[in-house]
């Protein structure tokens, strides 16, 4: 009896021993070989003892040099409103992070009736807001009817274009009910989804509600604590996360003023991670890497891509894409297309394409980005192969063509001061960016030195980035260099070119483009019977080749997003179609 009892000591400071090395460390199982001496027998036995605890506590900071423009999810437009929205509203789906395969979050799985018209979705029942309310099918239904509602500007229309009722079949079942196939069903139902007992039941409250900047009650891992524009926001930890609250107390987006403070910031120790690194600064976070400093770099394809949007409207007169025969403020199907009161100069496609081929975009692929993208010939990701169109020759900077179409528009220097003038007025066109993003203010820098060069006058707009949003969906713009991201794994766009999204303040048409092959295409596309790639494909690819030859963008590049990570976050891993789909995983070791 005596001798157990030492035997069984031994093996307990053994492997208290074991866990208190574990727990210096990373919290990693560690199977340990015990040697024991008893009564002259050698006994070896292997214990695996209980992983240490995970570090509770601490606040991972991240940056980010454009602030937030709205935290809800159904009015946002921005990448950055994005980043703090995600981690607050959960989806009913969302793409998995490595593969941009739909996968359910809220939903536990779905069917989907013979003719494709009707999906019906089975949610989880274990999931609460904040305030401790269940979450169920009512809040589902809620914010697709808000999403659809006339009361309610939202870029997000396409959503329910095609659905005709939303059906609760009991607090965990929903039945979304469509007017005709709809081959990316699916990808509309990723919208961070609303707490419908804090609105209007008709949504009237919803444009003006202060949930907008301060949300008081969340479904996600973190919740609103204060928002300090153009300085910070701060979420913190929400107990009642359905995946379980947190490692980490809470959440910090710090602003700042341009990349090179935010790299700054970076290199000493202020941040955990930031979700791109300017291009730039790729080589000194890498040899400071290389230096043994404890950074890592994670590196894939964006997403999304970079564009120069040409505006082919009046930004003096913004109008609707279509007749609005009901009077309703809305489209309705069959409402024929409204001809736009044309921009002076960007509403003749040879002066689009006298544009795209005055740019040198392998040069600033090279000196601006540092080769970390590929230039990009149309609208459609090259990572979505059965859809990518790889036969399209991107245009050539050709500056003596440019000058040709041009000429040809009528456009000449008859003063001799080196800028082209029509019928008195000068080849004079606005090109804004957002500041801080030092990418694209050296990209904006070198178009007005190659339009200048052949007899544009181009007027640099370097602003704060809520007012290139709101002047890009305000339609209110000439030209703009910004960027896509998040596009997802299916080439579905046609709220970008057809006419039915262009509605300015709400519409993601805000370039006023219009081709009714295009429409008719996406339109084909989206709903064809069968969905199979090959025919959908078939269809994008012919896109791409109009939206080439039409430019109503200038096509720039894919980036290779760097996302930096200092080691003493733990258990940070993005994928190329989500970054930070596992936050309530995250821990930080001294």
């Amino acid at each position: 009896m005596k001798t157990q009892s030492k035997w069984l000591m031994l093996i307990s400071l053994l492997v208290i021993g074991s866990l208190v090395l574990a727990a210096c460390g990373t919290p990693e199982e560690v199977v340990e070989t015990i040697v024991v001496e008893r009564e002259g027998e050698t006994i070896y036995l292997e214990v695996t003892p209980t992983p240490a605890p995970i570090p509770q506590g601490g606040t991972i900071i991240t940056s980010n040099f454009s602030d937030a423009v709205i935290l809800n999810p159904i009015l946002s437009n921005d990448s950055s409103s994005s980043q703090v929205h995600d981690l607050m509203f959960v989806p009913l789906l969302d793409e998995d992070p490595f593969t941009g395969e739909i996968v359910g979050v809220l939903a536990t799985g779905w069917d989907i009736s013979d003719d494709g018209l009707e999906y019906t979705f089975y949610m989880r029942d274990d999931v609460s807001w904040s305030d401790g309310t269940p979450l169920t099918a009512k809040d589902f239904k809620f914010t697709y009817e808000a999403v659809a509602s006339e009361l309610v500007e939202t870029p997000r229309k396409g959503a329910m274009e095609l659905v005709d009722s939303i059906e609760i079949l009991d607090d965990y079942t929903v039945k979304v009910t469509f007017n005709s196939l709809d081959c990316t069903a699916l990808q509309n139902f990723v919208l961070g989804l609303l707490p419908s007992h804090l609105y209007a039941e008709d949504f009237s409250d919803i444009m003006d509600s202060p949930e907008n900047e301060a949300p008081s009650v969340v479904s996600g891992p973190f919740k609103f604590v204060e928002w300090v524009k153009d300085d910070h926001v701060t979420l913190a930890a929400n107990e009642s996360y359905y995946l379980g609250k947190p490692n980490v107390d809470g959440w910090i987006m710090r602003i700042f003023p341009d990349a090179s403070a935010e790299l700054a910031a970076l290199l000493a120790g202020e941040l955990d991670y930031m979700e791109e690194l300017s291009a730039q600064y790729v080589s000194t976070v890498e040899g400071r890497i290389a230096g043994g400093e404890p950074f890592v770099l994670h590196k894939a394809f964006d997403d999304g891509y970079v564009w120069m949007a040409m505006n082919s409207a009046n930004p003096d007169n913004p109008q609707i894409g279509w007749v609005d025969e009901n009077e309703n403020g809305l489209f309705d199907e069959g409402e024929p297309h409204q001809e736009q009161d044309p921009h002076p100069i960007l509403s003749d496609v040879r002066i689009r394409q006298a544009i795209a081929q005055s740019i040198d975009i392998t040069g600033i692929v090279q000196q601006v980005v540092f080769g970390q993208a590929i230039p990009q010939t149309a609208n459609t990701l090259p990572a979505i192969e059965w859809a990518y169109n790889n036969e399209i020759e991107p245009w050539p900077f050709d500056q003596e063509a440019a000058v040709a179409l041009l000429e040809e528009a009528g456009w000449v220097d008859s003063d001799g001061d080196g800028i082209r003038e029509k019928d008195g007025m000068d080849l004079h066109i606005r090109l804004m960016t957002n500041q801080g993003n030092e990418v694209r203010e050296s990209i904006v820098t070198i178009v007005k030195d190659n339009l200048d060069s052949i007899g544009f006058d181009i007027e640099l707009e370097v602003i704060e980035f809520g007012t290139v949003v709101a002047n890009l969906v305000g339609q209110t713009f000439d030209m703009a260099v910004v960027g896509w991201t998040n596009l997802g794994s299916d080439p579905e766009d046609t709220s970008s070119w057809c006419y039915r999204y262009d509605e300015p303040d709400a519409g993601f048409s805000f370039t006023s483009y219009y081709n009714q092959e295009v429409d008719d295409l996406l339109l084909e596309a989206r709903s064809i019977p069968g969905c199979s790639t090959e025919d959908r494909g078939e269809r994008y690819k012919r896109v791409q080749e109009i939206l080439h030859e039409d430019v109503p963008y200038v096509f720039l590049y894919v980036p290779i997003d760097n996302s930096p990570q200092h080691l003493r976050m733990n258990n940070y891993d993005p994928g190329p179609w989500d970054l930070d789909w596992n936050a309530e995983t995250w821990y930080l070791t001294p």
